[in-house]
């Protein structure tokens, strides 16, 4: 019954100053075979003085390290608001990812077809200092597939050709093809890259990406990235094709098999293998969780371990505690660990989320053992599950900003538009209304939108869902509006490129032009890239008009935008970075191959895979 009510919407403690290791005993299936990895302490020198502690801003002399993770380097902390600041390094970190058609098989269920960066499920992690500039060359060795890589969350200052979408700001990579992504490392934290023909990364093509920086509260080591995923046995194409099927016939997508935890799990026959992690009593451990989900929102625990959360997407924040946390897809929070507890192991639980209509077929585990125990699985219990699928609440940026009301509270109340109609329209200057139902999105491959721009050419086809802003350096607010009518209403993870946005609030029903706006939270408001569209309700954010491109927002479950649930807007048309001849040169290629390919297009453009 639950599936059949929630269908017809789918489309809808202190370290030496020397390096020390901690065996990361994490097993890995598929293509590599078992592995273990070592993860090295990563700290700096540590000056000790009264102001080098962690305060609320850091001595400027001050070096990052387990008792001053507050600090960065000379005049860079946590307390920088790095959308207006940040350092050049003058380092340039280069990667190579090649994307291939492979198989893996994460949880001993059996070898599937998989498409992997560099051969490993999930791709290869990348990792930088903030300031650094990256260079990353992907080359396609897929045999029938278009493809290109989006830098989840990264802000792409200036460098909108560097962002990764098929359609709107590149042509894909044709087969055979290379593209080297460049950009800065202008933000710190923890994030991912996916392939944007999106449901590609469903088999296997995303990975995580970590720039070093200032955290809000210290710890002695960094397990880095924990990638969280949803995974089928068929693959992305043949799941793509039943969810379109299904939604014709008034029933939602399959479940999911598994979740995969940083590349394994056992799975409901026992087959597979937990990852495991080491633990040294009295340490404090810095863990950054990733839901680089397909479909499925996640709920995350360690038992008897609470989690001091530090940072929202690419946010840092003040640090609060819980037992569980919810990641929608696209989402990361970043957490510190206290190893205080009795030597023994002890369960990391991953749980999908039915109230976010998430549905699975089995539950994500691993184990966190410390020094000393057994190398038994753990007895432990979890604690409590909370319910519901709201975005966590106590998200306060540790840099404060305000958001201006000014000029919404003026525009909103004239807004003459019906959110109770499907749409996407602005008041002509700075409000933007997303009605969401099947207002479908379709780029074309051939001619993306930044060739739009860059020929002078402003006859953008309807169905590519564009909207240009008329006034700049500005703010844009967004109001998001499920629409009424919808047979069953369902959450949608929506998601921003080219700028993080402040979520002024979020509630169910009809947002109330009249009322509402008055209410919403304006001073130092929750900030991030995702943020959770409420089933039958409304999600109201903001952000400055700062970023000169052509941007999508859209939402994250790759069967939704799919099907077109996707916007895109142009900010600051004039003073785009327009294309260069390399730019040029992969469309050139495109429509070669273009004019006989492997497959042809069959949905919007932006999630389309063949196996």
């Amino acid at each position: 019954m639950y599936f059949q009510q929630i269908a017809s919407t789918w489309l809808l403690a202190f370290a030496s100053s020397s390096a020390e290791t901690i065996p990361w005993d994490h097993t890995a299936w598929g293509e590599r075979g078992p592995v273990s990895q070592t993860l090295q302490a990563r700290q700096a020198t540590i000056i000790v003085s009264p102001s080098s502690t962690s305060t609320r801003v850091p001595d400027s002399a001050c070096t990052n390290g387990p008792l001053t993770r507050s600090c960065w380097s000379n005049g860079y902390n946590v307390a920088t608001d790095f959308d207006n600041k940040w350092p050049t390094t003058g380092r340039t970190v280069s990667y190579s990812l090649e994307i291939t058609n492979g198989t893996c098989n994460p949880d001993g269920h059996g070898e599937r077809v998989c498409l992997l960066f560099n051969n490993q499920f999930p791709g290869p992690v990348i990792t930088a200092n903030w300031g650094d500039r990256l260079s990353i060359t992907v080359k396609n060795s897929m045999q029938a597939n278009g493809t290109g890589v989006h830098w989840h969350g990264i802000r792409q200052l200036n460098t909108v050709t560097e962002d990764g979408v098929g359609g709107i700001t590149e042509c894909p990579l044709a087969p055979g093809d290379t593209k080297t992504y460049n950009f800065q490392a202008s933000q710190f934290g923890t994030t991912w890259y996916h392939s944007h023909w999106s449901s590609q990364y469903g088999d296997g093509a995303f990975g995580a990406l970590v720039i070093n920086g200032p955290a809000s509260a210290n710890y002695d080591f960094d397990l880095g990235p924990y990638v969280l995923n949803d995974f089928y046995y068929p693959t992305a194409f043949q799941l793509g094709a039943i969810a379109h099927q299904n939604l014709q016939s008034g029933r939602p997508p399959p479940p999911a098999d598994n979740i995969i935890i940083n590349g394994t799990n056992k799975n409901a026959a026992g087959g597979g293998a937990y990852g495991r992690v080491k633990l040294q009593k009295g340490k404090k451990y810095r863990l950054r969780l990733i839901n680089a989900s397909t479909d499925n929102s996640i709920r995350v625990s360690l038992d008897n371990h609470p989690f001091n959360v530090i940072s929202s997407d690419l946010i840092p924040i003040k640090p609060y505690v819980m037992n569980w946390v919810l990641l929608v897809v696209g989402q990361r929070y970043d957490v510190i660990i206290t190893a205080n507890q009795t030597a023994d192991n002890y369960w990391f639980r991953a749980e999908v989320v039915n109230a976010c209509a998430s549905a699975n077929n089995f539950y994500g585990r691993s184990t966190f053992r410390y020094e000393g125990a057994s190398n038994s699985d753990p007895t432990t219990s979890a604690a409590t599950t909370p319910v519901g699928c709201a975005d966590e609440s106590r998200l306060v940026p540790w840099v404060p900003n305000q958001v201006s009301s000014e000029q919404f509270l003026q525009q909103v109340g004239n807004l003459q538009v019906n959110l109770a109609r499907e749409q996407v329209t602005t008041n002509g200057q700075n409000i933007v209304v997303w009605a969401v139902n099947l207002t479908a999105i379709n780029v074309d491959w051939d001619m993306p939108t930044l060739e739009y721009i860059k020929q002078g050419n402003t006859s953008y086809p309807r169905t590519f869902n564009l909207i240009e802003f008329p006034v700049e350096n500005t703010w844009s607010y967004w109001i998001i509006q499920e629409t009424p009518g919808t047979p069953v209403p369902i959450p949608h993870p929506i998601h921003l490129h080219g700028h993080d946005f402040y979520v002024l609030g979020a509630g169910t029903g009809i947002f109330d032009i009249n009322n509402t706006p008055s209410t919403l939270k304006y001073n130092n408001p929750p900030r991030r890239d995702t943020a959770m569209l409420p089933g039958g309700g409304w999600l109201a954010i903001a952000f400055p008009m700062d970023n000169p491109g052509a941007w999508l927002m859209h939402c994250h479950i790759a069967w939704h935008v799919a099907e077109g649930l996707a916007v895109q807007f142009l900010e600051s048309k004039s003073r785009i970075k327009l294309p260069d001849a390399a730019w040029e040169q992969t469309c050139s290629k495109w429509n070669i191959y273009a004019k006989n390919p492997g497959w042809s297009k069959s949905d919007s453009g932006l999630k389309l895979v063949r196996d």
